[in-house]
């Protein structure tokens, strides 16, 4: 997998991401977000037109302390050619956000 660094300094991979038992796979590019220790935040938007169910919702803290409730989905990620079934969180942000449980057993190199 080969990600790059974009003229914002963000480390950016790509992913595909799909609805529970889709075969259609969306590709898009997330940014590397080591103070994130879950799989994904995905923005509301790319949730919305892969059609997902929303499960649940969460509380998270986020960077600066701040406790807010956050709606969780169900999707399918390929990732280093495997298929997992995954639970995710949604944002309003630009980029999903790749968290650190994903980096387990893999190396990270930014160069």
């Amino acid at each position: 997998m080969i990600g790059y660094v974009d003229e914002r300094l963000r480390a950016l991979v790509p992913i595909r991401i799909a609805s529970p038992g889709s075969s259609s796979f969306q590709q898009c590019w997330a940014w590397g977000d080591t103070a994130f220790n879950g799989t994904i935040v995905l923005p509301r938007s790319i949730a919305e037109s892969l059609d997902l169910t929303m499960e649940s919702s969460a509380d998270a803290i986020l960077a600066n302390g701040t406790i807010v409730a956050m709606e969780t989905f169900r999707c399918q990620l390929e990732w280093f050619g495997g298929t997992y079934d995954t639970q995710i969180v949604t944002n309003e942000g630009e980029y999903p956000l790749l968290g650190t449980m994903l980096l387990v057993e893999r190396r990270l190199e930014i160069d």
